[in-house]
């Protein structure tokens, strides 16, 4: 019965009115995969200087190497998304893609020292596997024409199951590929029907099955609360489901309804199909507890692992880092972007590539670097950007070791949004003390509010981020 799965008003035992929580705290808040977040990168490229930021980076003993190459390709739109995508059904525009991404990697690749490896490599999109067996292959080639890879790379890949064959998955091994993200969303086929994304869970199973076969040894599952059509009982079902498949992590997110940004959206907001948020936060609920009680970690931000995944260890480790991809293990890697919209992370600061294959391939001709905005870190940036990740991944602040680190009294210069936690810890979800702050289990869920509290940039009610719970 579906009635015994719905949460109780309390998602942590011993708390009451969790979900008064929730909605006290459900307002506009960053993913903070970036400090500052890219909606204050500059398009004044003088200001942060693309090619300075490279040299910079390319210091004697710099560390290794975090590849992101962006696969904008989708053969439909799902109008829940949020991301940088094409839509077309001409694979030979990939093929195209492929030239361009040969041409920015040699741009980028030519200020680099060559003795720096790979460590991490994530291929996003869009869909990655919109690329054929052959595509896949060369793209494989490309970047390991163009980079050393440490023979531990972590290899990623984004999969859609309603475009996945045998030959490419083969593909992607030989890339060095064992780790995998499905993009499952809701498997109920009336929420499937209302966002435009038909995926009936036999694919999801045959994908599993492909790759567990294949030899990935780390399946994720993406899932997504607040969409059209779902109910808490569906959402329900939904979990039972992907459950079934047994993955090593799940990210369940909270839909991001940003209409002014992506248009696709504003039909949710005509067809009046968009849960109430009690609905929605209830949904959230659910999720927390049933996989919880399914022996999964709650790592933060959404995040859930296994007590034996790396990501698990690292959470317990304090080894836990955070960059574009969201939660990693490969901490002090710079980040090089490849493709539209990517955004690339060195020490000096932030770059982001042009979002239309218009001006990336313009710029390309040119024989320049594809990059339409970016950021340069001040001293106070980095701090601030040391205080936010390590609240995201250690859940704490140490005051005594930032200080020394710093030179600098920290409980004293960041006075106010220390006294800014007061509601925080009131209710149950910071523990301040004379040596620094903690977040608690309760807190977990709220990790984006209290970070957002050390963001200088940040204004109040800012539009352009989805809610925070």
């Amino acid at each position: 019965m579906v009635s015994s799965l719905l949460p109780s008003p309390c998602y942590v035992p011993g708390i009451s009115g969790g979900l008064d929580l929730l909605r006290k705290y459900a307002g506009p808040a960053p993913r903070y995969t970036s400090y500052p977040t890219a909606n204050h990168f500059t398009d004044n490229l003088a200001a942060f200087d693309p090619a300075g930021l490279i040299a910079e980076d390319n210091r004697p003993g710099a560390g290794a190497l975090s590849l992101y190459v962006h696969l904008p390709f989708c053969q439909s739109r799902c109008w829940f998304c949020g991301c940088t995508n094409l839509i077309t059904r001409q694979q030979s525009a990939a093929d195209a893609y492929l030239d361009d991404l040969e041409r920015e990697i040699a741009l980028v690749r030519r200020r680099l020292d060559p003795a720096r490896a790979v460590t991490q490599l994530h291929l996003g999109g869009g869909t990655p596997t919109f690329l054929s067996e052959t595509q896949l292959r060369r793209l494989g080639a490309i970047l390991h024409a163009a980079f050393s890879f440490e023979a531990d790379a972590e290899i990623a890949v984004e999969i859609d199951p309603r475009h996945l064959e045998a030959g490419q998955v083969a593909a992607l091994r030989e890339m060095g590929a064992r780790r995998a993200s499905i993009g499952v969303q809701d498997t109920d086929p009336a929420v499937q029907m209302a966002i435009h994304r038909v995926q009936p869970p036999a694919l999801n199973e045959r994908a599993f099955t492909l790759l567990r076969n294949a030899g990935f040894n780390s399946i994720n599952v993406d899932l997504i609360h607040g969409l059209p059509k779902q109910t808490v009982s569906t959402f329900a079902r939904t979990i039972d489901d992907v459950l079934g498949l047994a993955p090593d992590r799940l990210s369940v997110f909270s839909y991001a309804h940003v209409p002014g940004l992506k248009p696709a959206q504003r039909i949710f907001d005509e067809q009046g199909v968009l849960p109430e948020l009690n609905e929605k936060l209830r949904m959230q609920v659910l999720a927390r507890e049933r996989l919880l009680a399914a022996g999964y970690v709650d790592i933060g931000m959404d995040h859930y692992a296994r007590p034996n995944d790396e990501l698990a260890i690292a959470a317990r480790n304090g080894g836990l880092h955070r960059n574009f991809q969201g939660y990693s293990t490969r901490a002090g890697a710079s980040v090089y972007g490849f493709g539209i919209s990517s955004i690339s992370s060195t020490p000096g600061g932030y770059r982001q590539n042009h979002k239309t294959m218009t001006a990336y391939r313009r710029a390309l001709d040119r024989g320049e670097l594809p990059v339409v905005r970016g950021w340069r870190l001040t001293e106070e940036d980095r701090r601030r950007q040391i205080l936010i990740m390590r609240l995201m991944c250690e859940r704490r602040l140490e005051f005594k070791a930032l200080s020394s680190e710093w030179g600098v009294d920290v409980a004293a210069v960041y006075a106010a949004e220390l006294a800014s936690l007061a509601d925080l810890e009131a209710d149950g979800l910071v523990v301040r003390t004379a040596d620094g702050i903690t977040v608690t289990d309760t807190g977990l869920p709220f990790m984006r509010v209290v970070a957002a509290r050390f963001d200088a940039y940040l204004q109040p009610g800012a539009g352009c981020h989805a809610r925070a719970v």
